[in-house]
């Protein structure tokens, strides 16, 4: 065993008499906090109306915690369903157990946040942008709860930061893995700080600074999901196309598709945020 490695929690639960807390959950809970405390902060710079971000959370949140566990379930469907399943049907509904996926959150997510920006007459490429530095921040909390749960590891490595996983999770006695949750909160809050760099050095309106924060994430999850072997209950459910996980070729696409559009909405012109009568004539920022 080398002389140094990363342990992994001895449990991710605890009860408060017949409660559980539950720390995959509160990384979320913590996530979602930060993230509209965050957002909040930032659309009031830009001129923005108090309140409206919190009020666009609540169903952008309660949609996209629905659409990260429908894309978890759909693509990894056999650990629930069929012949090779070693989990009961009905555990597709434990959000707890892990498997929230980023891309389900953020499609429907963003789903719930259209209804509401039309609702409350607030342009969405103009939340989108504000929103996106704290949803990198959030994904790099959130990611912690993966540590607690024993979950999101790759390979086996002999570096000094290999983390350990007992058998009950699929590790095996004296081998240590790449901590691939631990690469993704890292490269998130990276992005989370270039992001916020990029929106003030550069005009990105329009949904601009949002599709950079797509382009910077899926970069980045390309090659940290060729790292990961998810193992569950020690069966290889990930799905594979052509050799790669299908969250890889989720990645290119959404790369492809974020690059285009950065390039189609070049020449945009800025966008005009709706300011409180109030605060008119303040000046806003980015």
């Amino acid at each position: 065993m080398p002389l140094a490695s990363i342990p992994s929690p001895a449990q991710g639960v605890w009860h408060l008499g017949f409660i559980p807390i539950r720390a995959y959950a509160l990384c979320f809970v913590l996530a979602i906090l930060f993230g509209v405390w965050l957002s909040e902060r930032r659309w009031r710079a830009r001129g923005g109306e108090k309140g409206v971000i919190s009020d666009l959370a609540v169903p952008a949140v309660i949609f996209g915690l629905v659409g990260a566990r429908l894309y978890h379930v759909i693509t990894d469907w056999q650990t629930y369903f069929g012949p090779r399943a070693i989990k009961e049907p009905y555990r597709a509904l434990f959000v707890w157990e892990g498997g929230l996926s980023i891309w389900g959150a953020v499609a429907l997510g963003g789903v719930g946040m259209w209804l509401a920006c039309r609702r409350r007459g607030v342009p969405l490429g103009a939340v989108a942008d504000t929103v996106a530095p704290a949803i990198a921040f959030g994904q790099a909390i959130a990611r912690w709860g993966n540590w607690f749960n024993q979950e999101l590891y790759g390979g086996p490595t002999t570096l000094p930061w290999g983390l350990e996983i007992d058998q009950a999770h699929g590790g095996e006695p004296g081998v240590l893995y790449h901590p691939t949750f631990l690469y993704e909160s890292l490269w998130d809050a990276a992005l989370g700080f270039a992001l916020i760099l990029a929106g003030r050095r550069f005009t990105l309106h329009h949904g601009r600074l949002f599709a950079l924060y797509v382009a910077g994430y899926t970069f980045g999850r390309f090659w940290i999901e060729g790292l990961r072997i998810d193992p569950v209950g020690g069966v290889d459910h990930a799905v594979t196309l052509l050799g790669l996980r299908i969250n890889q070729w989720t990645s290119i696409v959404l790369f492809i598709g974020a690059l285009v559009y950065l390039r189609v909405t070049r020449d945009k012109d800025g966008e005009q945020i709706p300011v409180p009568a109030a605060q008119q004539g303040r000046p806003a920022q980015d």
